[in-house]
């Protein structure tokens, strides 16, 4: 179980902290074009990211324990076609038969099993994920375009702010690549719900390593400033979702039958429960950024810079849920509460542990 529960903890949290550490060159980079613009970078993604949480978690929850347990249900009922298969290629009088040669239908009932496993599998589950994601991405995208100059006010950029402007420029960029954050995550739940979390692993560093790399082009070679940051980041965004959906649809067949497969009230009933928890949870970190912004550029850059430290450190912990979450699922969905119980027991654990490690090393590196 303690293997298990490494083999996805450890690449789901090397995942969740690429993005983090990707931000931090970014922030390095922007850093260098001056305060004003570090600040008014850093408000905008305490925006986007406030935004993006209010779906991400939701979304990616509910899939990853929808998709497990579907997953596993599903593999069950196919070793039972399985079985079944080769049963029905042994003829009743086999035992009188047994010196004569079966080739055929020992050939026919191998091409059955290797059907069954080359087949692509159908989870509703998987498919309403990539459509909630589609659909909660394209509104982001439009509220946060068309509604950025006074979003930014409340955040408390003024009209006649330095930051404004470059603020704006660069929350509009950057909802351009809203759609494929919500697609990405919600294949990442699709995955983690296969217990495999190595697959987005490669696709975040992928991503995020083409991030890095056209930060300076674009920002200083190009000189596009805070606009070349945000294209830069849209672009491996969208390289993430392309990299998933392809490895994706190699495993699962993601059209439905018709509509009637999409799961729309599961989803929103549990999503929605999880999304009063998220909004509760993310509004310190939106008070804080909109209360920093009101003390001036400085101030602003200060706190973007601690939160995404913070950010980075955190995360580190929430390759343990990641983990839970998934075996959790799957062992309910075989009524494997004794797996449940002891799975339960050992993430707690092990997070008591890694969160007191956190604390201590985030305060000697303060000192």
């Amino acid at each position: 179980l303690g293997r298990e529960i490494l083999s996805i903890a450890l690449p789901a949290a090397m995942a969740l902290t690429a993005d983090p550490i990707a931000s931090l060159v970014d922030t390095a980079f922007i850093g260098q074009l001056g305060p004003v613009e570090l600040a008014a970078v850093g408000v905008s993604i305490a925006l986007f990211n406030q935004a993006s949480r209010i779906a991400i978690f939701p979304l990616v929850s509910v899939t990853t324990s929808f998709v497990a347990e579907e997953d596993t249900l599903s593999g069950a009922s196919s070793q039972v076609e399985e079985n079944g298969c080769l049963e029905a290629a042994t003829p009743p009088d086999a035992e009188t038969k047994e010196f004569l040669p079966q080739k055929n239908l020992v050939a026919e009932s191998f091409d059955i099993v290797k059907d069954v496993e080359q087949k692509r599998r159908h989870l509703p589950s998987a498919s309403s994920a990539l459509f909630f994601g589609g659909i909660l991405g394209l509104i982001q995208a439009i509220l946060l375009i068309s509604a950025a100059k006074p979003l930014l006010n409340f955040m408390g950029v003024t009209s006649d702010s330095p930051m404004l402007h470059p603020a704006q420029q660069y929350l509009k960029l950057r909802s351009l690549g809203a759609p494929a954050v919500l697609l990405s995550l919600a294949m990442q739940g699709v995955f983690r719900g296969f217990k495999d979390t190595t697959t987005p692993l490669y696709a975040t560093v992928a991503g995020d390593a083409t991030n890095i790399a056209l930060d300076p082009l674009f920002i200083f070679v190009f000189r596009m400033g805070v606009n070349g940051a945000a294209i830069a980041h849209v672009i491996s965004q969208y390289l993430i979702s392309a990299i998933l959906l392809w490895s994706l649809m190699k495993q699962v067949d993601l059209i439905p039958p018709s509509i009637k497969h999409l799961q729309f009230d599961r989803f929103l009933k549990n999503g929605f429960l999880l999304l009063m928890r998220v909004i509760a949870v993310t509004f310190c970190v939106t008070l804080a950024a909109s209360l920093a912004a009101r003390h001036g550029s400085t101030s602003m850059a200060a706190f973007q810079v601690c939160l995404q430290v913070w950010l980075a450190v955190s995360l580190l912990a929430d390759g343990l849920a990641v983990a839970g979450q998934a075996i959790l699922a799957g062992a309910f969905a075989n009524k494997d509460y004794e797996k449940a119980t002891a799975t339960a027991s050992r993430v707690l654990q092990v997070f008591f542990l890694k969160t007191c490690f956190f604390s201590m090393s985030i305060n000697v590196a303060r000192k």
